[in-house]
């Protein structure tokens, strides 16, 4: 017998140096079992500020938590491949080059005839975006020639395709190299693009960066984002409709929309228009006093300056007809307590500011972890610790978690209805107020974090261990 395998010998060398040689191309799609097998889940998604990104300290977006907690459910590692535009992203999926999408996508009749979807996590508006002073259109057939410009490949492009047949004479630019944001930039710099369409989670997002944009209409009815998967991946589709469910059941979901969305409030042009434009002239002359007073008391100072101009818009001098005073608008009793002279000084103002806030933080219970203490923190300094304790208690009796701020958030407004507040210990409270004042801050410290750090792109592998 062995001689008789003998002159196979060759044939099966040559096999082996082809599939070593082949390694490098793409990987056939492969189920929940092999993922596991491989101790690593693929995931494809591009970069974005509702999707993925880099920050200072690492990588952040909703689809990165969601999906690197999916691999982690899973018991292994999570690896991240970026691609340019949704067409290279599908095309990739089809091609076997990672085992899901999670890129903020829309669920499709065509994109349903090639993949699977992964649960519904969010609902989304297309909406019609142009720049204000700009073209001033109310419906669809307002649209016919205008310089229009969507993603190739994207959902919106299927609903123009539909409108279409409406509306013969309409046209638009398909760009396969622009992305949703790329292309609400272009329409800001007016860049040869009079509007483009775009989600409304992206549009709430990016506006706050380019503030002349305006929402014209929405198009259509609202859409429903899901990961996808290969059509040959019925174990992992059913994996992660089971994990989202837990999620869902245990507010997880919510807290991780709450994360990335909660703060983003009704849109204020003006103030979001002086707010990026203070950034550039107004910021440097306090930003070593913010540096400074952060690095002592271990608070980001770039949260620090957000606060400021919540409470006095960055102004020195500010003054209020209840006795707040300075840059960081502190009461005269809070002065005392943390050994400002003066509160009309930035440097006192903010380093007091700094170290009150700390004090706060390290009061909050240890069950509440970060970012949320930082949040409790903050109401606590706009409400008093009291009306924070207060909230805490009415959160339990009505059955929330009260170490999450997605759950006291609903909870503080209620601090004005006498049927709460008659039976809790500090009494009224305008618990609404808190509750705006943290989301505002929220929201100044992204907006001044992204215009600062920029997005900082490159590839990235997080571990399950």
């Amino acid at each position: 017998m062995s001689r008789l395998r003998r002159p196979f010998l060759p044939l099966v060398l040559f096999l082996l140096a082809l599939v070593t040689a082949c390694s490098d191309a793409p990987r056939e799609p492969v189920d929940l079992a092999a993922v596991r097998a491989r101790g690593e889940l693929v995931v494809l998604t591009r970069w974005g500020p509702t999707t993925y990104y880099q920050t200072r300290d690492g990588y952040a977006g909703l689809e990165y938590d969601m999906a690197a907690a999916f691999a982690d459910s899973l018991g292994v590692a999570v690896r991240f491949e970026v691609r340019d535009t949704v067409g290279d992203l599908l095309a990739a999926l089809r091609n076997g080059e990672g085992d899901l999408a999670a890129a903020g996508l829309t669920r499709t009749a065509a994109r349903e005839d090639h993949f699977r979807y992964g649960p519904v996590y969010q609902t989304v508006q297309q909406q019609v975006v142009c720049r204000r002073g700009g073209p001033r259109v109310k419906q669809p057939a307002d649209l016919v020639g205008l310089r229009l410009a969507v993603p190739a490949h994207s959902s919106y492009e299927e609903r123009l395709r539909a409108l279409q047949e409406d509306h013969p004479d309409l046209r638009w630019d398909s760009r396969a190299e622009a992305d949703t944001e790329q292309l609400l930039e272009a329409v800001w710099k007016r860049e040869g693009i009079d509007c483009t369409i775009g989600d409304s989670n992206i549009v709430a997002v990016v506006r706050r960066y380019f503030p002349e944009l305006v929402v014209r209409f929405n198009l259509g009815d609202e859409e429903s984002l899901s990961w996808l998967l290969p059509a040959d991946s019925p174990a992992l589709q059913a994996a992660a409709e089971s994990w989202f469910a837990e999620r869902r059941a245990g507010g997880e979901l919510e807290r991780l929309l709450d994360k990335y969305y909660g703060f983003i409030e009704s849109f204020d042009y003006v103030d979001t228009r002086a707010f990026v434009r203070r950034i550039r002239t107004v910021l440097p002359r306090y930003r070593p006093l913010f540096e400074a007073a952060g690095r002592r008391h271990g608070i980001d100072w770039q949260l620090l300056a957000a606060q400021a101009y919540q409470e006095s818009h960055w102004k020195r001098n500010a003054r209020s007809p209840t006795g707040v005073r300075g840059i960081m608008m502190l009461t005269l009793v809070t002065a005392r307590e943390v050994g400002v002279q003066s509160r009309l000084d930035p440097a006192q103002s903010i380093e007091g500011a700094a170290k009150y806030l700390a004090r706060l933080r390290k009061r909050i219970p240890e069950s509440v972890r970060e970012p949320d203490r930082t949040w409790f923190a903050l109401a606590a300094y706009n409400v008093g610790m009291g009306h924070l304790r207060d909230a805490r208690q009415l959160a339990r009796e009505l059955g929330r978690d009260p170490d999450y701020w997605s759950e006291l958030s609903q909870v503080l407004p209620l601090l004005a209805q006498r049927k709460y507040y008659r039976r809790l210990k500090h009494g009224y409270a305008r618990g609404y107020e808190p509750v705006r004042y943290v989301n505002r801050i929220r929201d100044f410290h992204d907006i001044l974090r992204r215009s600062i750090d920029g997005d900082n792109h490159g590839p990235v592998e997080a571990r399950s261990d």
